[in-house]
């Protein structure tokens, strides 16, 4: 006995697709994570006099790498929200053009663009973890 993914010649193709799309996110939380760690290198160095006058007045060290991080789950918290408002805003045009294609002998076939409320807020988690982790190395 076969299951139908077995017998399925669209099995395999399915399952690279999930292999690219997987390989996509991991690129994509890369780059999140250069931007931030930029973002937050720069940040430093522009504040090194501040940071010295902080330290020189008796600010703990863990209060000032606190400032930091803070700084950066902001970044990440903001971006999130503002990428998960424009994707939302995306589909939302996306599904009022109605656009459509054709495959095989199939035609007049409607994109249909969806996003599930607990993927975004799945990629929103990792973009602030990805965010606060990017600026521990900075700070």
């Amino acid at each position: 006995m076969h299951t139908w993914e077995k017998i399925s010649p669209f099995y395999n193709i399915a399952r690279m697709i999930d292999m690219m799309t997987l390989f996509i996110k991991i690129m994509l939380i890369a780059v999140v994570l250069i931007s931030i760690m930029n973002v937050m290198i720069m940040a430093v160095y522009e504040r090194v006099r501040e940071i010295g006058t902080m330290a020189a007045i008796g600010t703990l060290p863990r209060r000032i790498l606190s400032m930091f991080l803070i700084e950066g789950l902001l970044l990440g918290v903001i971006g999130a929200a503002v990428g998960g408002i424009l994707s939302v805003a995306a589909i939302r045009v996306i599904n009022l053009f109605r656009f459509t294609y054709d495959f095989g002998q199939q035609k007049g076939l409607v994109l249909s663009a969806s996003l599930y409320p607990h993927d975004l807020l799945m990629i929103s988690g990792i973009v602030i973890a990805v965010a606060v982790v990017a600026s521990l190395q900075p700070a």
